[in-house]
């Protein structure tokens, strides 16, 4: 599904800064709801992919997220929001998640949160995305 053809409305206020890489809220109207869990940078065999890397272990997870809305019969363009965690203090790690996971999402610019926390729940994982799509009624 393209984003034209998504349910998702993406909200931007004159009254806020545009400076920022996302909308500031979504409205969904009457939808069926798909609430993943968080994505996480597994292989096929459950093993987290490149340890001490922050980048590539994002590309894992928007991977995986794709592949976890798929299955559910949805897609990053009918995402509503996201959450991305990123377990660092370090404002450059913050950021090169952040940076792959907007890429992914290309111009369907949802609301999403980007934390940085103390630890993940896998030994040596660094990024997990979680995420809220609408599909259509």
């Amino acid at each position: 599904m393209s984003s034209a053809d998504s349910v998702v409305a993406l909200v931007r206020s004159p009254a806020l800064t545009d400076q920022v890489p996302y909308a500031y809220a979504a409205v969904v109207p009457a939808a069926r709801t798909v609430w993943t869990a968080g994505a996480c940078p597994l292989d096929d065999d459950g093993a987290v992919v490149a340890p001490g890397d922050v980048a590539a272990q994002a590309r894992r997870v928007m991977d995986n997220l794709v592949t976890a809305l798929d299955a559910a019969g949805a897609g990053l363009a009918d995402v509503a929001r996201s959450t991305v965690y990123v377990a660092s203090s370090d404002r450059a790690d913050l950021v090169a998640a952040w940076d792959v996971v907007r890429a992914a999402f290309g111009d369907h610019d949802a609301p999403s949160t980007l934390l940085g926390v103390a630890v993940l729940g896998y030994p040596d994982q660094l990024v997990e995305v979680e995420a809220v799509a609408v599909l259509p009624t």
